[in-house]
């Protein structure tokens, strides 16, 4: 029984609800983040894009069962290793994407409710057919994220920054690219097989073609990025902290204390390059985001940071 239990909980994939915290990028930008009747919405919104991208990852897996069998990690996954059959994984991505639908609809708003049907449906066509078709499948991906962050604003009811918007976009289309690469270079090291029998659109990149991909969309993340430092007015409630600076310092140092957080960024993109390069891990970004203590802490001081600039700091 316990044997069930905990391979039914790796089906659900819950690493990787890591993602989903992509919700509350509305309300902290912001400033609304300690509302908390806001917070409530966008909590349940976080809850429902768990239950909902767990479904989308089942019914995934079902799909790939046999090219998994290929892979050198995802064999090992509860369906790929006969640990669950497909039948009842399928009964449970049902239940989820029912409960899911139903909650959102009830308990958040009608135009989240808009958005995860949307995102179920990208998850379905990708699962299908989307992932077979090259540079698509990379634009399915990172559609992913991106309707992530617009589900948060749709929940709460807050608007993100175009220059926002713009960052996730790059950032969501450099995390598909590097999970690309990274999957390139592990099935090209698979003997027993080709790279099209494991993923078909792999057959149509190249190493060159995929770093480039990747130089692009870290360069415009950062670039984008730092626009939004630049020309954000951060809002929200405030503990002065003017007795801490000295009069003589320029009005500017007061306005822009966003742009500290453009350093754990620089870094952060650094560092995850170097996983995706040298330990060929950016085939899944919650793994690295896990197992890369440097990386975990440089995200935890970027949070702090913007926490404390948009909430403490008064411009």
């Amino acid at each position: 029984m316990m044997k069930i239990i905990y391979n039914t909980f790796r089906l659900l994939r819950p690493r990787q609800w890591i993602k989903n915290f992509a919700v509350f990028a509305a309300i902290t930008f912001s400033g609304e983040l300690f509302e908390f009747p806001i917070f409530q919405n966008v909590l349940i919104g976080f809850i429902v894009l768990c239950a909902i991208s767990s479904a989308s990852y089942i019914v995934n897996d079902i799909f790939d069962i046999k090219s998994d069998r290929l892979h050198p990690f995802k064999k090992f996954r509860p369906l790929a290793n006969n640990d669950i059959k497909p039948a009842p994984a399928l009964i449970l991505a049902i239940f989820l994407i029912g409960i899911s639908l139903y909650v959102s609809l009830a308990y958040v708003t009608t135009t989240f409710f808009l958005i995860v049907l949307v995102y179920l449906a990208i998850q379905l066509f990708y699962s299908s057919f989307l992932k077979t078709i090259a540079v698509i499948d990379i634009l399915a991906i990172a559609a992913g994220y991106i309707l992530r962050v617009y589900a948060g604003e749709f929940a709460s009811g807050f608007h993100i920054s175009v220059w926002l918007l713009l960052t996730t976009i790059s950032l969501s289309l450099f995390l598909a690219v590097g999970k690309r690469k990274s999957e390139l270079t592990l099935v090209s090291q698979i003997k027993d097989s080709t790279i099209i029998n494991v993923r078909k659109s792999l057959s149509h990149y190249s190493e060159r073609l995929l770093d480039t991909y990747a130089s692009i969309f870290a360069t415009s993340s950062f670039v984008f990025y730092s626009l939004f430092t630049f020309l954000e007015n951060p809002k929200g409630f405030r503990l002065g902290l003017s007795i801490l600076l000295p009069d003589f310092l320029p009005t500017f140092f007061y306005r822009k204390w966003l742009m500290i957080t453009i350093i754990p960024v620089v870094y952060g993109l650094m560092r995850y390059i170097q996983d995706i390069y040298e330990k060929h891990e950016g085939e899944s970004p919650e793994k690295v985001l896990l197992s890369d203590r440097p990386l975990l802490v440089t995200v935890a001081i970027w949070v702090f940071l913007v926490i404390a600039v948009i909430y403490f700091i008064s411009p």
